[in-house]
């Protein structure tokens, strides 16, 4: 009898296709490995040109003996789809988030893509929890930690830390400035001292002194050596953990603005509204101006007439159906305007007085095709993917945690 049934099981884990015969592999139980500690900083506003420019020891020792590739950010090359992406290791057509403001269809207004429920992939964090790994969000700017808090054990904002914080690190300096980051890195630090249990940090820097100041600029140079040597700090910190690197576009200076809205006007052909992809809540890094606009049409009729004379505007690069920029730019359709403009590397959209203003000669800003080439870098992480896996930046994180 034992024989039989031993013999039934072994036909029933057998299956023959032709002359070839795949045996079922044995169920064996995996011994549980916890995941290594992971460190991810996203790196706002840190392009190509200043990892280029910039005295950075540590992140060149890192490339050089780990994992480094030049990708391209998501477009729009704006924060909150970017950073979107990255944690969750999708493209905005999965995850939602085309920018840092959309139009509300169902409230009929402008809105920041600022909450958590705009979110429609899982977050890194979700992820890391299905593994047991528990992990903190820590961000500069407070819009990072209400959009993509979900999952996470720990979230910070060095914009609005609470008093606990401020006690043991001392008073965070203000949004709109280059110490913010600073302050940042040290309650990382604090975390990886202190908190054992935590496996993922997340870290979002601001990238004010990126529009403050040109990679050959002093200041410029100041705060990234500065944050060269905390990143150093964080490995020394957790000489165990991955650290993995990127950033979300780069910079440009600009020299005009168009207010869509006020333009088309102008010209006998008014839109339901227009709005900059890169607008948010931090005006004096952008005044609101971004090299991505979403056009919204009174009627279907007026695309063809509103698209020629958009390409007619000087700076104006590219007008694009919906239909075409959510296939090239994997951008989710039903959240984008009806027509999407790009403006060429010195021109933006935003909301003016007029329809065109001429930009300040130290007016610097991102948001389009010339803010996309971003550095991946990989330090201390034996799992992760050759570099000629990385061709994005969503491509940072999005092999950690999977099942």
């Amino acid at each position: 009898m034992r024989k039989d049934w031993t013999r039934r099981r072994l036909l029933n884990a057998t299956l023959s296709i032709g002359a070839t015969t795949l045996v079922a592999a044995p169920r064996v139980a995996r011994a549980a490995e916890k995941p290594q500690r992971t460190i991810i900083v996203m790196c706002d506003g840190f392009g190509l040109e200043y990892y280029d420019q910039s005295p950075m020891p540590t992140l060149n020792a890192w490339a050089a003996g780990g994992v480094y590739a030049r990708v391209q950010a998501v477009m729009p090359t704006a924060t909150n789809c970017n950073n979107a992406s990255i944690c969750c290791g999708a493209w905005p057509s999965e995850h939602g988030v085309i920018g840092n403001s959309y139009f509300d269809s169902v409230n009929g207004t402008e809105a920041y893509m600022e909450d958590a429920k705009l979110v429609l992939a899982p977050t890194i964090f979700e992820r890391a929890r299905t593994q047991g790994v528990r992990s903190a969000l820590l961000s500069s700017k407070k819009k990072t930690v209400s959009l993509l808090n979900r999952g996470a054990d720990i979230l910070l904002t060095a914009e609005a830390p609470d008093q606990d914080w401020e006690a043991r690190l001392g008073k965070a300096p203000p949004i709109y400035s280059r110490e913010i980051n600073y302050w940042l890195f040290s309650a990382a630090r604090d975390i990886l001292r202190n908190r054992p249990e935590i496996g993922l940090l997340y870290v979002h820097t601001t990238d004010y002194p990126m529009h403050m100041w040109q990679p050959e600029a002093s200041e410029s140079r100041e705060h990234l050596s500065r944050l060269d040597g905390l990143l150093a700090e964080l490995a020394a910190t957790a000489p165990d953990a991955a650290i993995l690197f990127s950033a979300d576009h780069g910079m440009n200076f600009k020299s005009r603005c168009w207010d869509l809205e006020k333009a088309l006007q102008e010209r006998g052909v008014p839109v339901r509204i227009a709005i900059s992809a890169e607008r948010d809540r931090y005006i004096r890094h952008h005044q609101g101006m971004g090299g991505t606009a979403w056009v919204h049409l009174r009627t279907p009729q007026d695309e063809a007439r509103v698209g020629a004379l958009l390409g007619q505007l000087d700076g104006v690069e590219r007008v694009l159906t919906r239909a075409q920029a959510a296939k090239e730019f994997k951008l989710m359709a039903s959240r984008l305007g009806d027509l999407v403009v790009l403006g060429d590397r010195d021109t933006v959209f935003g909301n003016l007085e007029t329809g065109m203003e001429v930009m300040p000669k130290d007016f610097r800003t991102h948001g389009s095709l010339h803010e996309v080439d971003v550095p991946v870098i990989v330090h201390n992480a034996p799992a992760a993917p050759s570099s000629d896996y990385f061709k994005h930046n969503l491509d940072l994180a999005r092999w950690l945690y999977r099942i």
